[in-house]
This record gives C-alpha cells, structure tokens and sequence, in this order.
C-alpha cells in the first residue's frame, strides 16, 4: 500500500537516514534537507517496488561526489530533475518511479527531491541496505543491472550523459564530477519496475521513517539486525602509508585503535579505506565488509566518520549486517574485503 511523505514524514525521515551515515556534513545536510522542504508540496508518494506497471522505468538517483563540495557550491535547485530528464531523451522513455543508490543522509533526500520535481512516486527500496563507497557497488548490479548508460547534473548548468563500459564507472565518473565542482546529481541504473522488484533491497525508506520517530531505537533503521562490538576511547589514529593508492576509491588507508572501556577492556582496531572495513579485537576478527561498522559518538548519538576520528573520543562501535546477497561469491567480490584492497 502506497502512503505519503509529507512535511512531518519528511523530517523523520531525514532524522532516520542520519543514524548509520558517515562522511557527512552537517551544513551539506541541512542544506539538502530544506531544499527537500521547499519543493516537498503535498507530499511525495512511497509506492513498494512491485506497485508500478512491470515494464515502467525506474531510475536510481544519488549524489556523486563530496557532501562538503555541496555545502560550498550551492545547487540551482533543478539538478535533480534535469539529470533525470537527460537520462530519458537517451532512453526516449519517460522514468516512472525514483530510487536510492542508498539511504544515507544526503543521498536519501535528493531522491525524494527528485520525486517531487518529476512528479512521480518514491520507491520503498534501495540499492545497497547499508552505504558502499562505489556507484558500481549496489544490489542493482549484484542482479545484473548496469549503472549506465548514466546523466550528470552539476550546479554550473553542467549536464552530461556518460556511457563506460562495464567496471569503469567509478574511473570515468570521479573526473568529470571534479571537473563541474566536486559534486553532481546523478541519475543511473535505468531498469523495469520489475527488475527493480527483483535487486532491490525493499521497504527500507519504512525503516527510516520509523527510525526517526522521537524515541525509536537506533535499531529499528537497520533492515537485517545491527549488534554492538563494544565502546571504548580512540587511543591513535594512523594515517596512510601510500598503500592501496592506486585503487578505484575516493581515500587510501588508515587505522584506528580503540581500547574498550568495560570487560575484557580489548584492544580493537579499525582498519578504514573510506570507510571501517575490518574491525579486529586483541588481533582476532570481530567484523568485516561487507558488514557496515560504525562509530557512534557518545556524546551526540551521531556517527563519526573516518576523517575526523581523534584520539580521546567516546565510541560506540557498532556492526549493521549486510543483505543476504552481499555474503554471496559475487557479493562479497565485489563488496567485501577484495574490494577494498585487502586480499583474501
């Protein structure tokens, strides 16, 4: 059954889609969200990924680039909807539904403001059930679906249609989102609501609306179970060594060290490439991607991104399970620990 996302609905929502995102930026947040307010009208239409007609296009739309660049470049407010409208003269077929590539933050709210400025519904789904650093690393392709042919909106006026082969997304996509200010709206795998029914990861946008009600458990925004692995005090925070600079992502290596404040009082290191990949316990593993692992401050409730970890601060580290599919041979090739440059 369809509902709608209106104003009240819009602000647990968004409430909701910050519980587990890192690498955001509170201006860039705010920002997107009152761009989400001033063109939410009557409200956005949530629909379920089997409701619209089986051959209707859906197409998936996100944010590309740094949330910090949107902060500091301001939108002209129509990059959700030109991206998409240039996607459908390549295709010659008008889209239907939106979707997430995921659910994080900002990338939860611009495609609901490309719902309402289509005028189309919102699909209860997304393309990850957790964040993943890489276009290309989503449930969408685990079914099969391309990314591209994909458009790319800038805040410039910019508005490019990109068609790299398979495996080059990320490797094209990065330089030309540089080259128009550091971020762009992106609209990408364009598939058949009923290949959409079929990758997606479903009714996840539920999750956060009940997520970011006042009082509801952290828990509740986590589709397959979320567990705690301890809280502690960062004790060091280890920077690059060059390692894995060549690869397909957006920041190279670093580590964290945090000692666990009750109990065994481990020692627990991160190991973090964009974001914490593998979290290790007194030298065993505790986790791993394509699991999510988080920190959460203490203080604020909020999650600290890699970037900003310091030593001296509360953490709470917690494990978000991946889907199902993401502990297959294919999920796990292309969202686990290979995929992040630590051979298996």
């Amino acid at each position: 059954m369809s509902r709608l996302i209106d104003g009240g609905e819009l602000t647990r929502f968004a409430a909701g889609s910050r519980l587990f995102a890192a690498g955001g930026a509170e201006p860039s947040f705010s920002l997107a969200l009152d761009w989400a307010r001033s063109v939410a009208g009557s409200g956005v239409e949530l629909v379920a990924a089997g409701e619209p007609a089986p051959d209707a296009l859906c197409v998936a739309v996100s944010l590309v680039g740094s949330t910090t660049a949107l902060g500091e470049q301001l939108p002209r407010g129509e990059e959700p909807v030109r991206a998409v409208r240039a996607l459908e003269r390549r295709l010659g077929e008008r889209a239907q539904a939106v979707v997430a590539l995921n659910l994080a933050a900002e990338n939860a709210l611009i495609p609901f403001i490309a719902a309402a400025g289509l005028g189309v519904p919102l699909v209860d789904g997304d393309g990850s059930g957790r964040v993943f650093p890489l276009v290309e690393q989503t449930t969408y392709a685990l079914g099969g679906v391309r990314p591209a042919p994909l458009a790319l909106a800038g805040a410039s006026g910019e508005l490019l249609v990109l068609e790299p082969a398979a495996g080059r997304v990320e490797e094209l996509l990065r330089p030309v989102v540089l080259s128009v200010g550091g971020w762009a709206v992106a609209a990408c795998y364009p598939m058949a609501a009923r290949d959409l029914a079929r990758v997606a990861v479903p009714g996840t946008v539920s999750l956060l609306l009940e997520a970011g009600t006042p009082g509801a458990p952290r828990s509740a925004a986590v589709p397959y179970g979320v567990r705690t692995l301890c809280t502690g005090r960062i004790l060091a925070v280890e920077g690059s060594t060059g390692h894995g600079a060549d690869l397909a992502l957006p920041s190279l290596p670093s580590s964290i060290v945090v000692r666990e404040s009750h109990g065994l009082r481990r020692l627990v290191r991160l190991e973090a490439h964009n974001e914490i990949i593998l979290a290790l316990a007194d030298g065993a593993v505790e986790a791993m991607a394509p699991d999510q692992i988080c920190m959460i401050s203490t203080s604020d409730g909020m999650v600290v991104d890699v970037d900003t970890a310091e030593p001296g601060l509360e953490v709470e580290i917690m494990v978000v399970e991946a889907a199902p599919v993401w502990h297959t041979e294919e999920g796990l090739a292309l969202g686990g620990l290979h995929a992040f440059g630590i051979p298996l």
